[in-house]
């Protein structure tokens, strides 16, 4: 029965058209503005967000840089140490072959020494104390009674005579050197064989120096440059040991002998190995 049928709903179709149409505007007024603040919104962006990007790429750029050069410094001191080590090494290897050049240029002048006083028995022996001040006047040496070392045996280094034994113990021995103020010697003039005093004196080793005197030369034959050795007569001194060589010569006041100063033959500021010869010498 028609009674029984529902009514359908029915659009006419211009609004149809009409609802469409204004949809259509709409969303073309909707895409319009979107562009519109499109632009606005991406200037504040690039206002806001591009510095803080800038900033932190900075930051970052600033800490592996800062990192990168801390592990560098720390490589460099670490180079640095290992430099100074190896440094420290070779200054330490320097100092030892300087000390064993130094000695060895000692033990050859005195083995030099020992052949040319061969006729003497003699030991070597190091200098381990000395009186106060520059010069080696009185001095301790390594050796004594137990080495067969007694009171009055002539020391050598250098070139020649550096003086005598005073004083021994079991393994030590005290030396006078010919430089002290104590100290007194018969020498001779190698050339004339003329018999000269030689007397230490510290003040004028100053310049260095020691007095001669008591030269009987009345053909003036001593000449400067001539060599002094410990004479034939000396009661202590083994003869014909070098003591120096004549710097200046004066005529005394009595005008009948001459007296003036000599360079020793030895480095009195330098000691550190001696001979000392093992045999006194015969007064009978």
């Amino acid at each position: 029965m028609a009674g029984n049928h529902k009514k359908k709903i029915s659009i006419p179709s211009r609004y149809v058209l009409l609802i469409l149409s204004v949809i259509c505007v709409v969303m073309m007024i909707l895409s319009f503005a979107t562009d519109l603040f499109k632009a606005p919104i991406n200037s504040a962006a690039g206002y806001m967000v591009v510095p803080f990007q800038k900033g932190i790429s900075k930051a970052g750029s600033w800490l592996f840089d800062r990192a990168d050069n801390l592990r560098k410094m720390k490589e460099l001191q670490k180079e640095n140490e290992e430099l100074k080590l190896k440094v420290d090494e070779q200054a330490i290897a320097i100092n030892d072959l300087q000390a064993d050049k130094y000695e060895l240029s000692e033990l050859r002048v005195l083995f030099e020494l020992n052949e040319k006083y061969s006729d003497y028995e003699k030991t070597g022996a190091r200098v381990i104390a000395k009186d106060t001040g520059n010069w080696f006047s009185s001095f301790l040496v390594d050796k004594g009674t137990e080495d067969g070392i007694a009171v009055d045996m002539n020391v050598m280094a250098g070139s020649g005579l550096v003086g005598i034994v005073t004083e021994v113990g079991p393994n030590w021995a005290t030396v006078r050197s010919i430089i002290d103020d104590n100290s007194n010697l018969s020498g001779m003039v190698m050339s004339t064989s003329d018999n000269v005093i030689v007397s230490g004196d510290l003040e004028l080793m100053r310049e260095g120096y020691i007095r001669f005197s008591q030269l009987e030369d009345k053909d003036n034959k001593v000449v400067q440059g001539d060599q002094i050795v410990t004479s034939t007569i000396s009661d202590k001194y083994l003869p014909n040991i070098t003591v120096g060589y004549i710097t200046q010569i004066n005529n005394d006041s009595n005008n009948l002998t001459k007296s003036g100063y000599l360079t020793p033959a030895v480095d009195f500021k330098h000691l550190n190995t001696v001979l000392i010869v093992k045999e006194l010498k015969r007064t009978k």
